[in-house]
């Protein structure tokens, strides 16, 4: 079971937080600032799967312990919950944006808290995997020039992300962007599941399940995405277009003030940040345009 970190100068807070964490199954360790949870964190980089961090601590806050982890190339990846008493919207885009993978309004019920844990944890499992499996053919498809996909299906579009990553040069960086816009393309895209769908989804545990019996609906069953891949001798750039009728991406492409407490809907913005140099929807959304510049080779 993951092995967590709390990270509050509330006394009370973080031994209740403990307490639920441990008879949910997870292992716990707490620390009442940013400096004593920078040592913890310091000493055994792999130690701990996630870290929940209090935004207002003395000695150093939660943004600043979170900038820290992100610049430190063995803890880049480590999942970071932020946990704030306010809701200041300005304040959690700038945590978002630092590298947070959510952020909950303390005081949160034991079962939102738990519900956030397992899908960050789930997240980046999955992305974790794919970065493993990233890079294996890198060097043949750099002769690659042109080629176009046609899929349907989740793992299609995951294998699919493997093979862009690869071409783009930078697998590493891109591949978890990739899986993102393929995967939205069949969920949002094809089989029209909402935004607001999704949520409701996730928070009863049935989102997989949702998509499986889309997936076999005879009104989704034909639908595809199509994918093709252009490589110049500088660039990388994918076009992903669905089937679907759309959206309005322009709410999706920043973070954004009105979704900072969803429980998803951060994928594209965080794409655009890290893993591509241009990322641009065409028309009415069920196309998009994905370039990556290859990385100056030393």
């Amino acid at each position: 079971m993951a092995n967590l970190l709390v990270v509050d100068d509330d006394d009370f807070f973080r031994s209740m937080t403990r307490e639920t964490l441990e008879e949910s199954g997870y292992t716990a360790d707490t620390a009442e600032d940013g400096l004593v949870a920078w040592e913890k964190i310091d000493r055994a980089p792999s130690r701990f799967d996630l870290v929940l961090l209090d935004k207002q601590m003395p000695r150093q806050d939660g943004i600043s312990l979170l900038k820290r982890i992100k610049a430190d190339a063995r803890l880049k990846e480590l999942p970071v919950v932020m946990l704030t008493g306010d809701n200041r919207q300005q304040d959690v885009i700038e945590g978002l944006a630092a590298g947070a993978s959510y952020y909950l309004i303390k005081p949160s019920g034991e079962d939102v808290l738990l519900l956030v844990i397992k899908n960050v944890l789930d997240e980046f499992r999955k992305k974790r995997e794919l970065r493993e499996l990233a890079g294996k053919h890198a060097s043949s498809l750099s002769l690659l020039r042109r080629a176009e996909y046609s899929f349907r299906t989740l793992a299609e579009a995951n294998y699919l992300a493997l093979l862009l990553a690869d071409a783009s040069m930078d697998p590493m960086r891109t591949v978890n962007g990739y899986a993102e816009l393929l995967i939205n393309a069949v969920e949002h895209g094809n089989l029209g599941i909402t935004y607001a769908e999704k949520g409701e989804l996730i928070r009863a545990g049935r989102w997989d399940e949702e998509v499986a019996t889309r997936l076999g609906d005879p009104r989704f069953a034909t639908r595809h995405v199509d994918v093709t891949l252009e490589r110049t001798p500088a660039t990388s750039i994918v076009t992903i277009a669905d089937q679907g009728q759309g959206f309005d991406w322009k709410n999706y492409v920043e973070f954004s003030p009105e979704r900072v407490f969803d429980l998803h809907g951060r994928g594209i913005a965080m794409s655009k940040a890290i893993s591509f140099d241009s990322l641009e929807y065409c028309g009415n959304g069920n196309k998009v345009i994905a370039t990556v510049r290859y990385p100056v080779r030393q």
